[in-house]
């Protein structure tokens, strides 16, 4: 799904920078910068998945998973320091100096082009989306998903397309009404959008950069399943980070009966380790602690 992203946004910023040379029109530079923001960003996350592959190392004992949250975060940065930043530059100087747009046909053209295939790419995204999020509502699916690749190409098609819109309504305004300002307007709406974009991404994945629990279903779960042993009669504890999409670390404290032995205890953690492992498949380690009544 990235990868066909990518292709497609470097064709389409070509496309657009083009159409905006030609007609001079600031909605449609904004519009062929943001298309080379996303093509940037979709380099990052590739980057990122790459990285994240990494074997675990002395250095890195747990992997290289929050390499895609970084990443992630990076691109949410890149979105709101390049691209809406230079779209509201852009817009604020062709409003201060409006001028007429030449062969507007052209703009028409290429956003007409620009929005059926942004619309195809969004489509397999929604769909892509759909699909990972299971039973969980579209919202919801975001907030509490792990993977940030999945949900930010949705919203940079979804930005993209709301940015080609605005777009056309600027080039119609001032091609037709001669309202030159209208470009400029649209070239800051964009910029504002993306703005919007950046910092709503950048909030859903920062804590999971920071070190984001397994989800509540999750946590109940693996206290439920330690509690079904019958050597432990108190959980006290269940505490989860991810390191990645797909690995969950657990630390579970466990308060064992008085009369269970060490060989029975030693016994009863390796069934739970194995027990979560099997019920939950990106927990991929496990840490039992065995507590005290008193401590």
């Amino acid at each position: 799904m990235i990868f066909a992203a990518l292709a497609g946004n470097m064709l389409i910023a070509i496309v657009k920078f083009i159409a905006g040379a030609v007609t001079g029109s600031s909605a449609m530079l904004s519009e062929g910068i943001h298309s080379v923001v996303d093509t940037g960003n979709q380099g990052l996350l590739l980057y990122g998945l790459k990285q994240a592959k990494q074997p675990a190392d002395e250095r890195f004992p747990f992997g290289h998973g929050k390499e895609v949250y970084f990443w992630s975060f990076v691109v949410a940065i890149m979105i709101f320091a390049v691209g809406a930043g230079v779209s509201l530059y852009e817009g604020v100087q062709h409003m201060l100096a409006p001028e007429p747009i030449k062969n507007i046909v052209v703009n028409y053209v290429v956003i007409g082009l620009a929005i059926l295939f942004e619309g195809a790419a969004w489509y397999f995204a929604l769909a892509e989306f759909t699909k990972a999020k299971g039973k969980w509502g579209y919202v919801e699916a975001v907030q509490r998903g792990k993977d940030p690749t999945i949900f930010m190409v949705l919203f940079e098609d979804s930005a993209a397309i709301m940015g080609l819109v605005v777009a056309l309504l600027g080039v119609t305004l001032s091609g037709y009404w001669d309202l030159y300002w209208a470009d400029g307007a649209a070239s800051v709406i964009i910029g504002l959008i993306l703005g919007a974009t950046a910092a709503w991404l950048a909030y859903e994945t920062k804590g999971l950069l920071i070190g984001e629990s397994a989800n509540r279903a999750v946590v109940e779960g693996i206290r439920k399943t330690a509690l079904s042993c019958d050597e432990i009669d108190r959980v006290f504890e269940v505490l989860t980070m991810h390191m990645g999409p797909d690995f969950v670390l657990v630390n579970i404290s466990v308060g064992f009966k008085p009369e269970t032995q060490a060989p029975a205890i030693e016994a009863a953690i390796d069934r739970l380790d194995r027990e979560i492992k099997r019920s939950y498949p990106t927990v991929k380690r496990v840490f039992v602690e065995a507590e005290s009544r008193r401590s």
